[in-house]
């Protein structure tokens, strides 16, 4: 009898630029593990990931087909830059 195997892609996008690695892991892996084993995370880091566009954990369980996202963090804060924005745009 075979074991299950997941297949899952780990994505790491910067701008003008996309990695992605496909992995083949056993049942039960996590987001933390899939990073890790994709060589796109360092080890020891931080690790933001998402799943199919959602925040989740490193622990959260994985299932065959997903796609995790290791997150970078933003460059500004969002409320911060519209307010600056706002600050700029000319009074009518």
């Amino acid at each position: 009898m075979r074991t299950a195997r997941l297949r899952v892609e780990v994505v790491y996008a910067l701008p003008g630029r996309q990695d992605v690695v496909v992995l083949h892991l056993g049942q039960g892996a996590t987001a933390g593990e899939a990073a890790l084993a994709s060589g796109l995370a360092l080890p020891g880091g931080v690790l933001r990931l998402g799943v199919g566009g959602c925040r989740v954990v490193p622990e959260e369980r994985l299932r065959d087909g997903d796609r995790v996202e290791i997150l970078r963090p933003l460059a500004s804060d969002p409320k911060e830059a519209r307010r600056r924005r706002a600050r700029e745009r000319p009074q009518r």
